[in-house]
């Protein structure tokens, strides 16, 4: 790509032209590095040359609170924003740093997440990577052993989240080729003297790697960005490939509604399209991957223990569970909560069918309605005081509305297939004897059930 501000408008244009729908606004990752800065600048012309945007463009710069100099960064960014005439947000950012937390990745996840905290849905976000950015990432995933996703690095579009998306117009350009424009530009830009430290690998691959490649191969960046682009080519064509195959192994947790990976059905298959559906189910939920190395001890325990073992992996935020022949993929679970009492208002809304309760993961309400159809609780039956109960022991007998009579309450989980970790956290009504008047989701006990065509109260998840 020949550099010009003109030809950088032009590819900005035809990006979002390529989104699904019109942004609503358009955000700048804006460091005050000289890349950002050129970006930043060129945005300003963008929103001359278009005034409808001019109102919907935001400069966004993280204070990350590392450096000496980050307050200065902070105002060099407000005061070049006002050059161009665009609005500037300074968002102050606190790292959660600790032993084998790498400083780079935990200063790029809290970025991500302030600047994502500003954008609405469909909204777009530009960074000012380019060429030579691409070929620091292409070597960074050699290095790794990442396979073509890795490879394919950076999109000039990419979805980061969901609607979501992330634009990058100045991808097809080399950092040599921006600081000759910023230098004609007489633009002023900041220095992060963090990107002199040769012990981060992209600083190490910056400074002492890739000039000497570029001196034996000048045209590196470029044709490493053409293979980038193959790779992510034939990413996308494995992606589909890998949809159809996933899809009909894909089931819904009868209890959270969330997507669970059919046990009997990914043993049928080879192994390597084994490993292939479980990174691709875990990526489906936005669920961090495993190692290659964990990824395979997963399969093998997942796949190879009895039928009845309590399987539970751990793998920093994901983990891996599995009951009732399916596979479940999920970040850590909270702690069983309390039994609460309810509050009088909270007894007079429930015997009313209008009680909504938040609840912890995996669900988020508990709702209370009245109906005269399906299993529901009689309300004669709603008599205070009443108390939401958690971890309910085993041996409790209970009489589902479904069952001819009483059961241990550990015989009936079994029977209804409740996976092991959520039955301590399903939501019981219990009246002021402890008797179950019915567990959410699951029953309602025949002795407070409603008779047929009464009105009652039927308690739902979600």
């Amino acid at each position: 790509m020949q550099l010009s501000e003109s030809a950088v408008i032009d590819e900005l244009q035809r990006l979002l032209a390529g989104l699904p729908t019109p942004p609503g606004a358009i955000w700048l990752g804006y460091s005050g590095g000289a890349d950002s800065e050129y970006l930043a600048y060129i945005l300003g012309q963008f929103a001359t040359q278009f005034p409808h945007w001019h109102s919907r463009i935001q400069l966004l710069h993280v204070h990350h609170g590392l450096s000496q100099h980050a307050d200065a960064w902070a105002q060099h960014c407000c005061d070049s924003a006002k050059k161009v005439a665009l609005p500037c947000r300074v968002l102050r950012i606190q790292l959660q740093l600790g032993p084998r937390i790498s400083v780079e990745a935990e200063a790029r996840r809290a970025r991500y997440q302030a600047i994502l905290q500003q954008m609405a849905p469909g909204d777009v976000l530009l960074t000012a990577h380019h060429q030579d950015d691409q070929l620091e990432t292409v070597l960074l995933a050699l290095k790794r052993g990442q396979g073509p996703k890795g490879l394919a690095a950076m999109g000039s579009c990419q979805r980061f989240a969901d609607n979501y998306w992330q634009l990058r117009p100045l991808l097809n350009v080399s950092r040599a080729q921006i600081l000759t424009r910023v230098t004609a530009l007489s633009l002023s830009y900041v220095h992060d003297e963090s990107n002199d430290n040769i012990r981060y690998d992209r600083n190490f691959l910056r400074r002492d790697i890739v000039p000497r490649l570029k001196m034996r191969w000048p045209e590196l960046a470029a044709t490493v960005s053409r293979s980038a682009a193959l790779c992510a080519e034939q990413q996308r064509l494995l992606d589909e490939v890998t949809q159809e195959k996933l899809q009909p192994l894909l089931q819904k947790c009868a209890f959270t509604g969330t997507p669970v990976l059919a046990l009997n059905e990914l043993r049928q298959l080879p192994q390597r399209w084994q490993r292939q559906l479980l990174r691709a189910f875990i990526e489906r939920q936005a669920l961090p991957l495993p190692s290659r190395v964990q990824l395979d001890e997963a399969l093998l325990q997942l796949l190879q223990c009895d039928d009845d073992a309590k399987v539970h992996l751990k793998f920093a935020e994901l983990e891996l569970r599995r009951a009732y022949g399916h596979i479940y993929a999920m970040t850590e679970l909270p702690d069983v909560a309390p039994s609460m009492p309810l509050s009088p208002a909270q007894c007079q809304a429930l015997q009313q069918g209008k009680l909504n309760l938040p609840l912890t993961t995996p669900w988020h309400q508990l709702s209370g309605c009245l109906t005269d159809a399906g299993p529901r609780i009689a309300l004669a039956a709603l008599t205070a005081p009443l108390t939401l109960s958690y971890g309910l022991p085993g041996s409790l007998k209970c009489h589902p509305h479904y069952r001819n009579k009483a059961r241990e309450l550990k015989k009936i989980w079994q029977e209804a297939q409740v996976p092991y970790w959520l039955r301590p956290r399903l939501p019981a009504l219990t009246a002021a004897d402890g008797s179950v008047l019915a567990i959410a989701g699951l029953f309602v006990d025949t002795r407070a059930l409603a008779e047929p065509q009464q009105l009652g109260v039927a308690l739902s998840l979600s």
